[in-house]
């Protein structure tokens, strides 16, 4: 996979992630408890687009593909949150987070599901803070189970 295409779940379109999607997910990643577990504050509009550009630019490793969706709910039309996957060697590591006021609704779960369906039959991994218990939530539902590895604190999830 070097690019990612569009994913379509039940509610959700994973859409290839944009640099001009900075301006709308700047007001979606605001909340500065998503930081929690991660650490970091929220970004800037300016911020958010030169990391977007930078991914869109893509790995510097040829062997590794970078891809990132922005996750846009069909029935509110609106961006609500990204997931990415680092991909290459059979592997790929994967992340989510949905902004603030659409957490509890199951977009993490769905989404996460989405993409793991998509990366298979590759090895999928997940890092998870062992306090996180909504994103170990979405890993179990997304089909990842807790190893007994660890890096940089967090628990490597993955696919039997």
């Amino acid at each position: 996979m070097t690019l990612p295409e569009i994913i379509r779940t039940d509610r959700l379109d994973l859409l290839p992630l944009r640099a001009e999607h900075a301006d709308e997910m700047a007001g979606v990643l605001s909340d500065p408890g998503l930081h929690a577990f991660t650490g970091g504050a929220p970004e800037t509009v300016e911020a958010l687009r030169a990391r977007y550009e930078r991914w869109q630019a893509g790995s510097p490793d040829p062997a590794v593909s970078w891809c990132n969706w922005v996750v846009r709910l069909r029935e509110e039309g609106c961006l609500v949150g990204t997931v990415q996957a680092t991909v290459g060697d059979g592997v790929a590591e994967v992340s989510w987070v949905v902004g603030t006021p659409w957490q509890g609704r199951g977009i993490a779960t769905e989404a996460a599901r989405g993409l793991v369906a998509r990366l298979r039959p590759r090895t999928v991994v997940a890092h998870v803070h062992p306090d996180h218990r909504a994103s170990a939530a979405v890993a179990a539902a997304a089909g990842l189970a807790p190893t007994d590895r660890w890096q940089d604190g967090e628990v490597r999830w993955e696919t039997a």
